[in-house]
């Protein structure tokens, strides 16, 4: 046989179509193409570099009150994770769980709204589709390509985080603290895997690059900087918290107030983050009685959790945010498999 090139997505293979079994390795050289691509682009650098100053700015401002917390306590457990949580005082600013948040998914919107319609509109999908490898590894590719360069972005970002707290506030990490880490690092790749999924059914069903990254963007900012404003706000028209007559009946409207923030994606990721980084948070809802109010009061006062008893509590949150990235990567599979491609 001889050997055939994908001109202009640059792939190189040595074999023919029936001699690719399916689930072998087409995937991964679409991955490994796409990630080169990625890692030497500008558009990494500047997102790694909009990223790391998105979580280390508001870190430098809250260096010097991490420092006097950890001066202060005897028991210094955890308290490496000040460093991901603790916000600036006096300072708008959001912690750095925050910043990930609300920042991250600009890196999944722009490694993936022009995955597939950028080849389409310079003519290299029919090209690309021609070689021996079936339709469905172009998708997984180039989501297993995004999803890498993503992991290699905040793995970094925190490992400057974390160098940075032990060099200038001298806190060296636990055991336990390093597994939080790792755990939030991954629910954090989950995040940001929901808007790499986003992107790439953009990118599918709109055929303009420029007019599926408007609507990308678009939607990461009505989301992440207007969300909790207008879910805030329709939860309070339908469960009018301050209206209430009694302490009963006010704890109940605002466990529906809580439960209408949920349906954002962006409150299932804080919530997990905050539990993950701060083992003194024992709860994510709202006590629904006095009785329970009390209960939990008690329960909470010096209170750390585990990590078991951690994840358990945010369970539900991982699996919501898994559905939800798995809903939109079906989609997207889905739409471009339907597809026609011409020459």
């Amino acid at each position: 046989m001889t050997a055939e090139q994908a001109t202009g997505s640059g792939i190189e293979m040595t074999s023919t179509r029936s001699a690719v079994p399916r689930g072998s390795a087409g995937w991964r050289i679409v991955a490994r193409k796409e990630l080169a691509d990625h890692l030497s682009s500008a558009r990494f650098y500047v997102l790694l570099i909009v990223l790391g100053a998105a979580a280390i700015v508001p870190l430098y401002f809250a260096s010097d009150a991490i420092r006097s917390v950890a001066s202060q306590i005897s028991d210094t457990r955890d308290a490496f994770l000040a460093l991901f949580i603790f916000a600036p005082q006096n300072s708008p600013l959001p912690p750095v769980f925050g910043f990930v948040g609300i920042v991250a998914p600009l890196l999944g919107v722009a490694f993936a709204f022009d995955a597939i319609n950028s080849e389409r509109a310079d003519g290299t999908l029919p090209r690309l589709l021609s070689q021996p490898i079936y339709r469905d590894d172009v998708v997984n590719g180039k989501f297993a390509a995004g999803l890498a360069v993503i992991s290699i972005v905040l793995v970094a970002v925190v490992s400057v985080i974390s160098g940075f707290g032990i060099v200038r506030l001298g806190i060296v990490p636990g055991a336990g603290e390093v597994l939080r880490l790792v755990a939030w690092v991954l629910v954090s790749v989950v995040w940001v895997g929901l808007w790499l999924a986003f992107g790439l059914l953009l990118s599918v069903v709109i055929r303009r690059a420029a007019t599926a990254a408007l609507i990308g963007f678009g939607v990461w900012l009505l989301v992440a900087i207007f969300g909790q404003l207008i879910v805030g706000l329709i939860a309070g028209v339908i469960a009018p918290v301050a209206s209430a007559g009694t302490l009963n009946e006010a704890l109940s409207l605002q466990v529906l107030s809580d439960t209408i923030l949920r349906l954002l994606p962006l409150t299932l990721y804080q919530e997990a983050s905050r539990v993950l980084l701060n083992p003194s948070v024992t709860t994510v809802s709202t006590p629904s009685t006095i009785a329970q109010l009390q209960q939990y009061q008690q329960q909470a006062q010096g209170q750390l959790l585990s990590f078991d008893q951690s994840a358990l509590l945010i369970w539900p949150h991982l699996v919501a945010l898994f559905a939800l990235t798995a809903l939109c990567f079906a989609a997207a599979y889905v739409w471009f498999m339907r597809q026609e491609v011409r020459a």
